[in-house]
């Protein structure tokens, strides 16, 4: 593998968008919003993404062949905020990666923990190439260290080639402390909901293989009518198969996958096809990702179609998932790493890509 590295510097990022890098096809230029927050666009033949490379260097944008993957919002731009909560209109962030999920009221951690908005010590761009061909990648580092607490290095990297409009979206986290340390990481991707689109999924319909979330959040504005309805999608969820009833996804909908199918390598996917026949897309290891979450949200401010959320837990709050087992302990000095590919397919990609969902 051969590859030239740029650090990013603070500095260089000014209100008007300029060219900082060139390779292969690809172009990488950096801007600040007018919140101060700075960014780094990637472009390709076919599209770009936008990502925040100090501010827990999530995706804020993501769009190709003329099609916008992010789900609809109600932020005009990043804002800086002590959780994602404050800021959440990114297409996808690093959720984790010490505590994850939604706390309950005993839990004292932030929505989705401390890494979505981590203020990031340093970041970059590399230009190489490797076995898939030429790359541009944005990479950067935190470290995060507590007094009597843990110690790690996380280590983010977003991958965009020449003329293709799927993605690697990486996280690697090494525990520097001397004692082990809980791990929960999910990558969650905010895709854009779309009016009956098709979910394609390597595990049945049936309520043993694609449970509904009973037990409802506290964030959650519930009535027993919402409670009824969801008592009723636990038993026969294959009404969900479909995006054409927005009203069954306010408020929101979470499901959990068991038991995926995949191939023999361990790798897995999901798909959601549009009406057009093109499709949204996610790819990842069943190993290194053992839960598959969705998370589907409609209404006036907010329409998400998060389909397919690899993670290593499921996202309600620490003490629920130590209490499932679902904590991962890293022990001291050792490295995870997990990949996620993701992103857009054309009708004829995804006429190939549902056969191979459908076959795992």
């Amino acid at each position: 593998m051969n590859s030239v590295n740029i650090m990013l510097r603070k500095v260089d990022f000014a209100a008007h968008e300029q060219v900082v890098a060139t390779y292969a096809g690809m172009t990488a230029s950096t801007f600040k919003y007018d919140s101060g927050i700075e960014a780094l666009r990637l472009s390709n033949e076919r599209g770009h993404l936008v990502v925040l490379p100090y501010y827990g260097q999530m995706i804020w944008d993501a769009e190709f062949d003329g099609i916008d993957l992010t789900m609809k919002n109600m932020f005009s731009m990043p804002r800086p905020a002590s959780d994602i909560a404050g800021t959440y209109g990114c297409f996808a962030f690093h959720s984790g990666l010490l505590r994850n999920g939604c706390p309950s009221p005993n839990d004292s951690h932030a929505l989705h923990g401390e890494m979505p908005v981590a203020a990031m010590d340093k970041a970059g761009l590399e230009c190489g190439e490797d076995g898939e061909g030429a790359y541009l990648a944005v990479t950067g580092a935190v470290e995060y260290v507590m007094g009597f607490g843990d110690h790690y290095l996380a280590m983010p990297r977003i991958v965009l080639r020449p003329d293709s409009t799927l993605f690697d979206m990486a996280m690697s986290v090494k525990n520097l402390g001397g004692a082990p340390m809980d791990l929960m990481y999910m990558c969650h991707v905010n895709f854009a909901y779309c009016e009956g689109a098709k979910i394609i999924q390597p595990a049945p319909f049936t309520p043993d293989r694609t449970q509904v979330r009973t037990a409802v959040p506290g964030h959650v504005q519930t009535t027993p009518d919402y409670l009824a309805f969801i008592d009723a999608l636990a038993s026969d969820p294959s009404g969900l198969e479909v995006l054409d009833e927005p009203q069954r996804y306010n408020p929101e909908q979470v499901l959990y996958l068991r038991e995926v199918g995949a191939d023999a390598h361990g790798n897995t996917a999901c798909m959601m096809r549009r009406r057009e026949g093109d499709a949204f897309h996610i790819a990842y290891s069943k190993e290194d990702f053992p839960q598959t979450v969705r998370w589907i949200l409609v209404n006036d401010d907010q329409q998400v179609a998060a389909f397919a959320l690899p993670s290593t837990c499921e996202p309600e709050g620490y003490l629920a998932e130590k209490k499932k087992g679902n904590v991962r302990e890293l022990p001291s000095g050792e490295q995870a790493d997990f990949t996620v590919r993701l992103g857009y397919m054309t009708k004829t990609q995804a006429d190939g890509a549902e056969q191979q969902i459908r076959a795992l």
